[in-house]
């Protein structure tokens, strides 16, 4: 691991020795008011498909509770501006190396309500147990508070934990879930604009909004290889190059 202008030294030991770091308001005005364009719309294409589908409930998704929208780069290319930035390479750079994919992307959005907090997992759990550890950045879009669902996490020196470790779906929420104990995790309040990035085993979870007001997040997810899915016939997740010989490939 390298350091950059923008991820320090200091950032990269906490990394190798905790699995996350933060960047504290490191996006522009101009990068926040983009990602911030697609929140609505991702909203708004899980409530069609719950429509479509006569339900308020697709996976891990709730009506008018919260939302985990992917792939919205897809349907609105402007993204790429952001997910393919000199920010996002020097992120990927400094952490993953000279090659990188886009692997996933999405929005996480909580309504006010008291039912939208999410459990304890890795992000790998939502993948397989055959992959090599991917980047995750969280990536505030309002400021985020305990109150409005900030993000908690389990670094390695309380989890004990560096891989991936088996989950168990819970029956009533579709989620994957991977610890059941005690410690509430460490709280990442963040003002919008901030990225958490972590390893995707970290151990994490994200608290109830309990505001009247919805709290916006944007995750992009990076990795060094691509990965298949579990029974190797196809990739798992999108998976556009990046980074090549740590070069920007990506059309932007």
């Amino acid at each position: 691991m390298t350091p950059t202008s923008l991820v320090t030294r200091e950032h990269l030991a906490q990394f190798r020795d905790e699995g996350y770091f933060v960047l504290d308001r490191v996006l522009t005005d101009e990068q926040l008011e983009l990602l911030r364009g697609g929140a609505q719309y991702s909203i708004d294409k899980l409530d069609a498909a719950m429509d479509a589908a006569g339900t308020d409930s697709l996976g891990i998704n709730h009506r008018g509770k919260r939302y985990f929208s992917s792939m919205i780069y897809q349907d609105r290319p402007e993204l790429r501006q952001f997910l393919f930035s000199d920010t996002m390479a020097e992120i990927c750079r400094a952490t993953l190396g000279d090659q990188a994919y886009l692997f996933w992307e999405q929005y996480v959005i909580k309504a006010g309500d008291p039912d939208t907090a999410f459990a304890w997992h890795q992000d790998s759990g939502y993948v397989h147990e055959d992959h090599e550890p991917y980047l995750t950045c969280w990536i505030a879009l309002d400021d985020v508070t305990e109150e409005n669902g900030s993000v908690y996490l389990l670094p390695y020196s309380r989890s004990g934990i560096r891989s991936y470790v088996k989950h168990i779906r819970d029956p009533e929420l579709n989620d994957m879930v991977c610890y059941f104990g005690s410690d509430p995790g460490l709280s990442m309040t963040a003002a919008a604009g901030s990225i958490v990035v972590f390893s995707s085993v970290v151990i994490h979870r994200s608290g109830a909004n309990l505001t009247d007001r919805n709290r916006r997040v944007y995750i992009a997810q990076y990795s060094r290889e691509i990965i298949s899915s579990k029974d190797g016939t196809t990739a798992h997740g999108s998976f556009d190059p990046f980074l090549d010989g740590g070069r920007i490939v990506a059309d932007r």
